[in-house]
């Protein structure tokens, strides 16, 4: 039964995957020509190091703003519960073009937030909350906030209440029976819900390139030029060589991290 959907598999993803990385070493010929441009100049690594920078920022604000929410959705039961998860739930509906346009209108010079705020008085001149890294992350952040929010509620939901409680009658404070009690059973829920979200962000081309700009560029905007504007179908092949190596380096590096901590005998 495994032999359809492995089949299937093989020549929608693994085939074009391969052909993807061939490509990268021999077009026209057999060469790592390409690899050598791309870690030979500086606008590409720049590149790089926006991805991996952005990534990881938006990943941090993600988790800093699921937790909270994640633990009280945790305590509630029934339609309360339903609500909140379809309250969640809701973007996925919501094509990200649609949902990045929203911001749009919101970010502009003349749109609702800078009005607002003038109207108010809180500014006398627009503020500038496009084409920068602001715009890129608060875009990204509302695209990726349910990929953190529902390991954290599925994994919170499984922690007894009696062991805060336990740890309140041993004497710990509210910050010590946090810190030590429920911070380290929610870890599977937030190495889950980090990893879905890094590695979701390494990818991200929509946001970025309607929020951004080319200082903002990321790897996958990288790659579109080079496909749509360059025609450089080889550069192209090897930026998403380099894109795939980063995500499975930093998969493998969290399955050793779990075996580890699973072998410590910590959940």
């Amino acid at each position: 039964m495994l032999a359809p959907p492995c089949l299937l598999l093989a020549i929608f993803f693994l085939w074009p995957m391969v052909m993807v990385i061939a490509r990268s070493f021999t077009d026209p010929t057999l060469t790592s020509a390409n690899y050598v441009e791309v870690f030979s100049r500086p606008a590409y690594l720049r590149v790089l190091w926006n991805t991996l920078l952005i990534a990881t920022t938006v990943t941090v604000l993600c988790l800093v703003i699921s937790y909270p929410v994640a633990a009280v959705i945790s305590g509630f039961r029934g339609g309360l519960l339903h609500l909140c998860f379809a309250l969640i739930l809701i973007p996925f509906w919501t094509s990200t073009v649609i949902r990045t346009y929203a911001w749009m209108v919101i970010f502009q010079r003349r749109g609702v937030l800078n009005g607002l705020l003038q109207s108010m008085g809180v500014i006398g001149e627009p503020i500038e909350f496009m084409h920068n890294f602001i715009g890129v992350q608060i875009g990204m952040v509302h695209v990726l906030l349910p990929f953190m929010i529902l390991p954290l509620v599925s994994t919170l939901r499984t922690i007894d209440p009696v062991y805060m409680r336990a740890a309140g009658v041993l004497g710990a404070n509210p910050v010590r029976a946090f810190l030590h009690v429920y911070l380290p059973l929610s870890m599977p829920g937030i190495s889950a819900g980090v990893m879905l979200v890094f590695i979701t962000a390494l990818g991200f081309f929509v946001t970025p390139a309607l929020l951004g700009s080319e200082r903002q560029m990321m790897i996958a905007m990288l790659i579109e030029q080079q496909v749509s504007v360059a025609v450089n179908w080889p550069l192209a092949s090897a930026l998403a060589t380099v894109l795939l190596v980063v995500t499975l380096a930093l998969y493998f590096l969290y399955e050793h991290l779990q075996h580890r901590t699973v072998r410590g005998g910590h959940t």
